[in-house]
């Protein structure tokens, strides 16, 4: 066999090995009902819904860039902590994000489910414990650069959205309710 052959060979292997592997540090890494629990400690809040119309749904949009796709979130409230529950598309599929609003500053975010094949590094605590004590500047802006990951920049954007629409909703809860 020639050299060429061993070349096409040995890349056709190699492709075929890349593509039918699964994606390993894509998948679930905590359930809703576990979040949940470590957000509240030792109340069981009911889940609430909130409709996202009007001037609410405008300034979700803009925190996203793009249209929501519902017309309704589901959301947990207890005094002054909100839990939210969001999808974002990273670059081709959604990003499960759980996001803890106290006292209209982010106390926790983590990514719940992961999907994509690049950026899955938004899940470590190295990235995500950014966001601690984060809140929405007078211009609805967050009031704290978050830091980026080489190789992650779509899930590291989507991760910043949630983040601010958490707090856009969060806000908007605490004032009518």
């Amino acid at each position: 066999m020639d050299v060429f052959r061993i070349l096409v060979l040995c890349l056709a292997m190699s492709t075929d090995t890349a593509i039918a592997e699964p994606n390993e540090r894509a998948g679930r890494y905590m359930e809703v009902d576990a979040y949940l629990a470590n957000s509240f400690a030792e109340m069981d809040p009911q889940a609430n819904t909130l409709w996202v119309v009007g001037e609410l749904r405008d300034s979700v949009e803009r925190a996203l860039g793009h249209r929501l796709a519902a017309l309704r979130v589901r959301y947990w409230r207890d005094d002054d902590t909100s839990v939210w529950i969001l999808d974002e598309i990273g670059k081709e599929l959604p990003i499960t994000i759980g996001v803890t609003v106290r006292e209209g500053k982010i106390s926790n975010v983590r990514v719940l489910e992961f999907r994509e094949s690049r950026g899955w590094e938004v899940r470590y605590p190295f990235f995500t414990d950014q966001f601690y004590d984060v809140k929405l500047d007078s211009k609805g802006h967050l009031n704290r650069k978050i830091d980026k990951i080489t190789g992650a920049t779509l899930s590291v954007a989507a991760v910043t959205r949630i983040a601010k629409v958490a707090l856009i909703l969060d806000d908007y809860t605490r004032t009518k309710d």
